[in-house]
């Protein structure tokens, strides 16, 4: 599908003379340089001034958009399929607008779609295409628009402006002034009358599409870098979207949906938006809203934004995403600002390829991880991959990442992490001289989230209970259930901030079952922790733990599985533990534990009735040995055969000999 976009730059025109009048100083008043001379223009392949009368381009002709070409009231402009406009880097002056009354019939087809652009298709060269029609707005009847000044706004839901198919657009979003700037197209009160399908906006210096109430329904849009928002909404617009793909691949932008003000409760079917550079995508304010059908989001840092603290409710996701509160990724939320994130599992209905017909220069590289895996992915050790977003290994799917990958993970806090859901695999096939390595660039603690594997096993928690990160569904009755194979496996910066309650750890084990292989697994720099289980049977041998910001090794409902060999390090002060248990005791068993600290601190603290078997523990450096937080019982504890005691040292085990661990700090 991807060709390089259509440069006009060898375009040679006449262009026929017009004199410009202004009725104000931030909008240029529209020209009426009369019938004969407009008529004149246009023969010569010139677009400027007021049509009056109906007229057909042909695509034969190139097109030059001089100025502003208006469509007046009880007139039709036909534009045929193949046709050319090649608009002037004209800012505010040059664009297209059809008035209440005004009919446009843009005839494009999939192999002949009408192209709209400035010559190089840069954001803001030109203003771009507006419609103004008769259907209802919160704004009233005959609104001023904030471009160009045209009134529109009426009664009749039903009105028509005419027809777009297969049109693309490029180089719009001119700027009017600190507030306003033109969009790509912009429906002004437009009726359910207008037809409107296949539209592509590019390269856009404010929103892709913007609705001024109406209802108008678009089918099958495609959305690439708009600067501002890629789908926007006001005044009651209570229209709808069918077939969307959206792309965001400059930083800077706004966001893919901002609706504003009352909610008309718009429909989105199948919607698509994918970012390589974070962002925020969907955006309400005020008590806007609208119901969304079909959606998948990859890439971006917030999914979701009240922005004004509007009621949540006025979103509806007929997917039954379960929308969760978290801070932004300093911890600390913007007064009045609301973030959510959203269970974005969904495989896309809408993808690059419904749109074969657009001219783009984008292409996403192969050596982007992000989306859904849904059957089976083999990376390649010799790319160096970049984990720009979720990449979620699906029921059915399985993911295979040989010895010696490196993958750089995109320092874009919960929006970036892997999991493997319920029937998912993951086979990390390092050794011990070429592990895989999956870190941040400068492995900051909370840079990214970590690796999540959800399982059939049991859990005190119930079967398919929800998990703290992501939504994901986990837990069974499947003790033995396989996720996979992981081993020598180096993660870092893990650990980005959810909500005030939770973060992402480095591995997150959700009723895993013993079918799983899990050795050779070194968590550094997470800012949670290094591993935590939730119930499942999964055992692993040979964790190394170093400068996890609150436990090493945390453990929930009821997990039961055995550790072999962990080695635990602790350099940074402020760490919560070295050993968390909590809530039911399944008993579960640790090898040969060597957990020593430089700062002080908790080394094993067991919370309600959890406890464990530990056989040749080692600390070193701890304030406080064992803790036993709620008064749980100290026989639930047993070390080295006997029940454990808050006095005893600790101190005789064999330590854990890591001097041939020599992968545990592989960098990228």
């Amino acid at each position: 599908m991807k060709n390089l976009f259509v440069k006009l730059l060898s375009i040679s025109m006449a262009f026929g003379a017009i004199t410009l009048t202004s009725c104000d100083s931030e909008d240029p008043a529209p020209i009426t340089g009369g019938t004969t001379a407009v008529m004149e223009n246009l023969d010569a392949g010139v677009l400027n001034g007021t049509l009056t009368e109906d007229y057909t381009l042909s695509s034969t002709t190139t097109y030059s958009l001089t100025g502003q070409f208006i469509i007046d009231e009880g007139a039709t402009l036909n534009i045929p399929a193949g046709t050319k406009i090649l608009a002037d880097n004209g800012g505010t002056n040059v664009y297209i607008a059809t008035l209440m009354g005004g009919t446009i019939n843009i005839n494009g087809s999939a192999g002949n779609p009408v192209i709209m652009s400035s010559a190089d298709g840069n954001p803001g060269d030109w203003g771009g295409l507006t419609l103004c029609g008769k259907a209802t707005t919160t704004a009233g009847v005959n609104a001023t628009a904030e471009v160009g000044g045209f009134i529109y706004g009426g009664t009749d839901d039903s009105d028509s402006s005419g027809i777009i198919r297969y049109l693309q657009i490029s180089g719009t979003g001119a700027q009017i002034n600190s507030e306003s700037q033109y969009n790509g197209v912009s429906f002004y009160a437009v009726g359910s009358g207008t037809l409107v399908d296949n539209i592509a906006v590019i390269n856009g210096d404010d929103d892709g599409v913007e609705f001024f109430g109406g209802t108008v329904e678009v089918s099958n849009l495609y959305l690439e870098n708009n600067s501002d928002d890629s789908i926007d909404w006001t005044e009651g617009w209570n229209g709808s979207i069918t077939n969307a793909y959206i792309s965001n691949t400059v930083a800077g932008f706004s966001t893919v949906f901002e609706g504003d003000k009352d909610n008309g409760n718009p429909k989105f079917n199948n919607i698509t938006a994918v970012s390589t550079v974070g962002g925020t995508a969907l955006q309400f304010k005020k008590t806007s809203g609208g119901t969304i059908d079909g959606l998948s989001l990859v890439g971006y840092d917030i999914d979701l934004d009240m922005k004004d603290g509007g009621d949540i409710t006025n979103v509806i996701f007929v997917d039954g995403y379960t929308p969760v509160a978290f801070a932004s990724n300093d911890d600390q939320l913007v007064s009045g600002e609301y973030y959510y994130a959203l269970n974005t599992t969904v495989v896309p209905n809408t993808t690059a390829e419904d749109f074969a017909w657009v001219s783009s220069n984008i292409s996403f590289e192969s050596s982007l991880l992000q989306g859904a895996v849904t059957g089976n992915v083999t990376l390649d050790a010799s790319i160096s991959y970049v984990l720009n977003s979720s990449y979620i290994i699906q029921d059915g799917g399985k993911l295979t990442i040989p010895a010696g990958t490196k993958i750089t993970a995109r320092d874009g806090g919960t929006g970036v992490y892997i999991a493997v859901l319920q029937g998912g695999q993951i086979d990390i096939q390092g050794t011990a001289t070429n592990p895989v390595v999956i870190a941040s660039a400068s492995s900051s603690p909370g840079d990214w989230g970590g690796l999540t594997i959800c399982g059939n096993a049991t859990t005190t928690a119930g079967v398919d209970a929800t998990a703290e990160v992501g939504g994901f569904i986990y837990g069974g009755t499947n003790d033995a259930d396989n996720s996979g194979s992981v081993t020598y496996l180096v993660l870092k910066g893990t650990g980005a901030q959810i909500n005030s309650e939770s973060q992402y750890n480095g591995v997150s084990l959700y009723a895993v079952g013993s079918g799983t292989t899990l050795e050779n697994i070194s968590v550094i720099n997470g800012d949670d922790d290094g591993i935590e289980f939730f119930g499942g049977t999964a055992s692993v041998t040979n964790i190394y733990l170093e400068n996890n910001s609150d436990d090493a090794v945390d453990w929930t409902e009821g997990w039961n599985g055995t550790v072999t060999n962990t080695y635990i390090s602790n350099t940074v002060a402020g760490f919560s533990t070295a050993f968390e248990g909590d809530k039911d005791n399944g008993n579960p068993k640790f090898v040969n534990v060597t957990a020593i600290s430089t700062v002080g601190g908790t080394a094993l603290q067991f919370k309600k009735q959890s406890g464990a078997t530990i056989t040749d523990l080692y600390l070193s450096g701890y304030d406080t040995n064992i803790d036993m937080k709620d008064d749980g019982p100290l026989a639930n504890v047993i070390i080295d055969g006997a029940a454990a005691t808050t006095t005893d040292a600790y101190n005789t085990g064999t330590q854990v000999n890591i001097s041939s661990w020599s992968w545990i700090n592989a960098s990228l």
